[in-house]
């Protein structure tokens, strides 16, 4: 899914001559923190809440604040993704999107990308999570793959992080089977340290400690 498909049709841009005071004021209304501006067509750059509320003059217009611009933005043409990077490092609730001429092609918000990332990461499909470490050189997506497939699930999700300071990689696998406990020991066969595991299994086990804990008080 590709940025430009994402953007909202109801979040407003700014103009070099709207006042400090509008520019808060439509930020209030959309429950947003930033908001990009723009020359027409062209995209100038992004502004914050917490720009504003250091200026002097609510009525000076944003041209004389140009200074706070920022020029973070995506492209129209790239994944969804991005998008979200580029928000988490700059910790923006907005992310302008622009496209190869530096128009501006659209804006989407940091809670709908969310949203969407959920959506792309099947989280709302029943399944099981298992994550994984080991060296870095010791990874092999094939064995791995191998050892989730034999216990009958597949896997719909596989993430890796790479620790370089230490060599250590973090696998999170997202699994189509909600009943993880024989996947989990199989990996422990296979000296796979698990370092984390969320099944179905859990909450029926956490349910049932807590029920036998309440049928114990009674009792008392």
């Amino acid at each position: 899914m590709l940025t430009v498909d994402l953007s909202s049709q109801t979040l407003p841009y700014l103009r070099l001559q709207d006042t400090v005071y509008q520019a808060l004021q439509l930020m209030n209304d959309n429950q947003v923190t930033h908001l990009p501006i723009v020359d027409g067509e062209k995209y100038i750059g992004i502004i914050s809440e917490d720009d504003l509320l250091l200026a002097d003059d609510e009525q000076s217009v944003l041209n004389d604040l140009n200074q706070s611009f920022a020029l973070t933005s995506v492209k129209s043409d790239e994944h969804f993704l991005k998008a979200i990077q580029v928000a988490a490092e700059n910790g923006l609730s907005v992310v302008p999107i622009i496209d190869n001429e530096n128009d501006i092609a659209g804006a989407v918000a940091y809670s709908d990308l969310l949203k969407h990332a959920s959506a792309f990461m099947s989280l709302n499909e029943p399944g099981g999570l298992i994550v994984l470490e080991m060296q870095s050189n010791q990874y092999s997506f094939t064995e791995i793959s191998k050892i989730v497939e034999t216990n009958d699930a597949q896997i719909t999700q596989l993430n890796t992080l790479n620790n370089p300071e230490t060599g250590i990689m973090r696998v999170t696998i997202r699994i189509n089977k909600p009943d993880v406990s024989d996947i989990v020991a199989a990996f422990q066969r296979y000296e796979y340290e698990v370092k984390y595991y969320f099944g179905e299994e859990l909450y029926v086990n956490e349910l049932r400690s807590n029920y036998d804990n309440l049928m114990n008080y009674l009792k008392i």
